[in-house]
């Protein structure tokens, strides 16, 4: 984490203002910064609309009784590629716009799923709750969540009823 926020604040600032100093000499001062607002002007345009269109198409699958997974990643992509080009810089303009094309944006949802997937597959697979022992009976009963990582085969063969036992202790 540390170095994720390292990278975060200290080296792509410095990066960033590197850059800016190299194009402001070759095209001057005034020029990079009409560059700078005219990428972030263009890049909130470019986010408000396909934004909406991400929003629309995730509503549409839901409507149809479907999971929007690709527009739900899209859509994250879009709010990254929104705060980078609001952003001041050239790296985080041409990363920002990169994120705006739908080839890479696909490209990088589908391998967001795809990552997601092989890290749920190693997760619990539920919690059940056990009530917590009781020192004084007028107080609310409590209960703890454990969770359990193997589920009995003869759980997983009645999917129509839930079992489970019950107890009050008094």
């Amino acid at each position: 984490m540390f170095k994720a926020l390292f990278v975060l604040f200290i080296v792509i600032p410095i990066i960033e203002i590197a850059l800016l100093l190299q194009v402001s000499e070759v095209i001057g001062g005034w020029s990079t910064l009409a560059l700078v607002v005219a990428t972030a002007f263009i890049g909130a345009k470019l986010v408000k609309q396909q934004g909406v269109s991400a929003l629309q198409n995730a509503q549409l699958q839901m409507a149809q009784g479907q999971m929007p997974a690709n527009e739900l990643l899209a859509g994250i992509c879009i709010v990254i590629a929104g705060v980078m080009l609001l952003t001041p810089g050239i790296m985080t303009d041409v990363l920002g716009l990169l994120l705006l094309t739908p080839a890479v944006r696909n490209k990088l949802a589908a391998q967001l799923a795809k990552n997601a997937q092989v890290k749920m597959s190693g997760q619990p697979q539920g919690f059940y709750y056990q009530q917590t022992s009781q020192s004084n009976p007028s107080e609310p009963n409590t209960y703890e969540a454990e969770e359990f990582r193997e589920v009995p085969e003869q759980r997983l063969e009645s999917k129509d009823a839930l079992e489970g036992e019950y107890q009050r202790k008094e």
